[in-house]
């Protein structure tokens, strides 16, 4: 059992097999959304409601041509989306799911893990980044330079408003903080704004509309991967699925209480939890247009860092007084 319960963490739940299904549900999910609110329906014809319209997209891509540019770095072009899919999947295997006790200890579970977790939802926009620059096309390195830009503005403010529950819980473990709000839920109402500010700053992290700049169809073609196509592109579109599950999961472990209930209990919550999650991040994305790359570094530090550092205050106060 003491092996046997790891490898069902790391390929069943929440590990490959969970990951799959779920990312291609949710972004399946996000796209119901999104056309529904502009009076659309979104995928209905493979499978039933359309359900399976991602995974035939994701295996149409794989059975694609696959070609690498002639002056880009091969090895690097080639390797980037394996380790985005790596570090995606070892960002969901951090969250507190099932396989977490409060009291005792995990190997997946130490003080300190939501800044590890923070860590390595950066990767993948670093990858991004070096998609672009090995791919060595001029629009691909003009979207690099938009998510290596963009990624100064939003990246603090979101380490500021996820920090702000763990100062309030006392705690750098996400098992303990989820614990923390499971055992005093008002609290979860102190940390609103920083909820706020996190969901915006993550809507950025995924290059979604209003912050898709770096792949503007209408001025750099598809920007970051313009070259990218068949395996690689289809795992680039797996990895973006993936990290908003595992986006949307720290949001939901950090200000909506996180997966109480043991297995069964725990998978229901942490479901419910991140399609809530990823339905805010779809009506964010029908409600507004793209922007530029200089008005989101604006916006970033006019409004959402000085609102985190408010939300901050806030929690410092709350604790002082009422901790």
């Amino acid at each position: 059992m003491a092996v046997l319960k790891p490898l069902l963490y790391i390929f069943v739940y929440p590990g490959a097999l969970f990951l799959f299904i779920y990312s291609t549900f949710c972004e399946w999910f996000d796209r119901k959304i999104y056309a529904r609110l502009q009076n659309r329906m979104g995928p209905t014809h493979t499978g039933r409601w359309g359900i399976l319209q991602p995974v035939a997209d994701f295996l149409k891509l794989m059975s694609k041509e696959d070609i690498v540019p002639e002056r880009a770095d091969k090895t690097l072009f080639t390797l980037l989306p394996v380790f985005g899919i790596a570090a995606v999947s070892t960002a969901m295997l951090l969250l507190p799911l099932w396989h977490y006790d409060p009291v005792q200890s995990s190997p997946n579970s130490f003080s300190g893990d939501i800044i590890v977790l923070l860590y390595i939802l950066t990767l993948p926009t670093l990858i991004f980044f070096l998609a672009a620059w090995s791919s060595t096309s001029f629009f691909s390195t003009i979207g690099g330079a938009r998510v290596l830009t963009m990624l100064f503005g939003y990246e603090v403010p979101l380490f500021l408003a996820v920090l702000g529950p763990a100062i309030l819980a006392g705690s750098w473990r996400l098992v303990e903080i989820a614990a923390f709000f499971q055992a005093k839920p008002a609290f979860l109402l102190v940390n609103l704004i920083g909820f706020i500010v996190a969901v915006i700053c993550l809507q950025a992290k995924l290059e979604r509309t209003p912050f898709d700049i770096p792949h503007a169809e209408t001025e750099i073609v598809g920007g970051t991967f313009t070259e990218y196509s068949g395996k690689k592109l289809a795992l680039f579109r797996l990895m973006t699925d993936v990290e908003m599950v595992a986006g949307s999961g720290l949001l939901a472990a950090v200000f909506l209480g996180g997966f109480p209930g043991g297995l069964i209990p725990g998978l229901l919550n942490f479901i419910l939890k991140t399609l809530f999650v990823i339905f805010l991040l779809s009506v964010i994305r029908a409600l507004t247009s793209r922007i530029r790359i200089d008005q989101v570094i604006s916006f970033a530090w006019k409004y959402l860092a000085p609102l985190a550092v408010l939300q901050l205050l806030i929690t410092i106060l709350v604790k002082g007084f009422f901790l």
